[in-house]
């Protein structure tokens, strides 16, 4: 009700910012906090570190997919020297580091490697038919990714990029 002018939009903008990122969402915020402290109160996490606790909650933000393609499984009809298979690996292995997060994402919900890293991953690539246009798909809970067995690189880069990239909007977030 006080209007705002020059000599208090400081004051305004302290107020409005303590509302939206306090008040707002205090009842959350606090059932979170009461849940988080439940499973992870005591005096071992004084010892972490600021950068520890968030390794430790949301993973670590270095990727080695080399790691993730030495400890992959395989089903469908897949294997480690199926053709499809090297096919996969070394279109990922010659992505940008972004393309990898966006297909990390994309496979597993998460752009981040669990601790430990990627190589602690369960990830599983599965055969879901002959060479198709079909684009791959995933069981983000359970960190399987289903892909056609395409015959060349220039298609597994286009499906698997055209995938990865258009897998959020339209209610697919």
């Amino acid at each position: 009700e006080t209007p705002v002018t020059t000599a208090n939009r400081h004051q305004y903008v302290e107020a409005y910012t303590s509302y939206l990122l306090e008040k707002v969402c205090q009842q959350q915020f606090s059932a979170f906090q009461r849940g988080f402290l439940l499973l992870c109160d005591g005096p071992a996490f004084s010892l972490l570190a600021p950068h520890e606790l968030e390794e430790l909650v949301c993973g670590t933000p270095h990727l080695d997919f080399h790691a993730l393609e030495a400890n992959t499984k395989y089903g469908g009809g897949f294997h480690l020297e199926h053709p499809t298979v090297l096919l996969f690996w070394e279109v990922v292995h010659s992505m940008s580091i972004d393309d990898k997060r966006a297909l990390l994402s994309f496979a597993t919900g998460c752009d981040r490697a669990p601790v430990g890293g990627l190589g602690k991953l369960q990830f599983v690539l599965q055969c879901v038919g002959e060479d198709s246009m079909n684009l791959p798909t995933s069981h983000t809970c359970f960190n399987v990714l289903d892909i056609p067995a395409y015959t060349t690189r220039a298609k597994m880069r286009d499906r698997l990029t055209t995938a990865i990239h258009n897998a959020t909007g339209f209610g697919l977030q």
